[in-house]
């Protein structure tokens, strides 16, 4: 079949969206996976992170899959959301809309530039639980907040929350970033383990200044990404507990994709209900054409390839700044 495909990122986070909103396609979901590995595999001629099947929805203006680039499929990818809002937002014309999820429905906008020229859009990251049963997390108390792991590390506190993908997050000093620490934990937790039977998402957090934090996350699935937006989240949502930030002021998240901003919020009339709102970019990079077989997708052939040069440059007018910032903060 000839497979028609958008590259996108967001905050370097990238994935190839498949449209079955307006298309008259539809894969099982082995294909799904399957397509993953072989499309998303970074030596082939596409690559990316995930791929985000954007389908028709019975209750939302549209819904959202996602399937990390090793073939499993993840419940929730906020910097996911942000590319699927676009496309939404171009196919349907509306400023806010509502995206199903595997778990929730989720509110999602039209914004203002984060920076000029490149397309922006807030998403709702909920629900958020710290019921360690939600990751699933295998201790002996309910939560996991600011505590610490003997089994992973004598000297890191960490904080476990489900948005609802799971997370893992210590807030670290400059040392812990340039060290191997959080790979060697990544991977203990990502593999066959007693304390994470599913895996988890580990995030390294770094206060730069007032309302400004650097995250830098190993992505169950995926490993290091540029970014993940539930991370970004959920990280925001913890500097808030520890008294580092304040709930409803806006907080620059810094990444090694680029930058969002992240807004967390608590809903007291609701038993202390949180959600976070991810600011960010949907970046197009380019549209292609390939001709695969969902039944054999390693033989694929790419057939034409069209960049959004002017998108791609304006983000990396962006990245540059964001580096030249953590390079003096890092």
């Amino acid at each position: 079949m000839n497979l028609e495909i958008l590259k996108c990122h967001g905050s370097g986070n990238d994935f190839l969206i498949i449209d079955e909103l307006t298309k008259d396609i539809s894969f099982s979901d082995q294909q799904r996976a399957d397509l993953a590995q072989s499309l998303c595999n970074r030596n082939g001629a596409l690559g990316a992170d995930g791929i985000l099947f954007v389908l028709k929805s019975d209750s939302c203006d549209a819904r959202m899959r996602v399937f990390n680039a090793d073939g499993s499929e993840a419940s929730m990818c906020g910097n996911g959301l942000r590319c699927v809002a676009r496309y939404v937002y171009e196919v349907t014309g509306k400023e806010q809309m509502k995206i199903e999820t595997m778990k929730v429905d989720l509110s999602v906008e039209h914004v203002e530039d984060i920076y000029i020229g490149i397309p922006t859009f807030k998403v709702e990251i909920s629900p958020v639980s710290f019921d360690v049963a939600d990751l699933p997390l295998n201790i002996a108390a309910k939560t996991l907040v600011n505590e610490k792991l003997p089994e992973l590390s004598g000297s890191l506190a960490f904080t476990a929350v489900a948005v609802p993908n799971p997370h893992l997050i210590a807030i670290v000093e400059t040392e812990n970033i340039h060290s191997d620490i959080q790979e060697r934990i990544s991977r203990k937790v990502n593999s066959p383990n007693d304390l994470f039977p599913d895996g988890v998402n580990v995030s390294f957090v770094k206060a730069l200044g007032q309302d400004e934090i650097y995250v830098r996350t190993f992505e169950r699935g995926v490993g290091f990404t540029n970014a993940c937006g539930t991370a970004m989240s959920a990280s925001s949502l913890v500097t808030c507990i520890y008294g580092m930030n304040k709930e409803e002021k806006a907080i620059d998240v810094y990444n090694n994709g680029g930058k969002v901003r992240c807004i967390v919020h608590r809903l007291h009339s609701d038993g202390d209900r949180y959600f976070i709102d991810l600011i960010g970019n949907a970046t197009y990079v380019y549209k292609a054409s390939v001709e695969v077989d969902p039944e054999e997708p390693d033989h694929y052939t790419l057939l034409t390839s069209e960049p959004f040069d002017r998108e791609n440059q304006l983000y990396e007018e962006f990245q540059v700044q964001v580096k030249s910032y953590l390079e003096r903060h890092l």
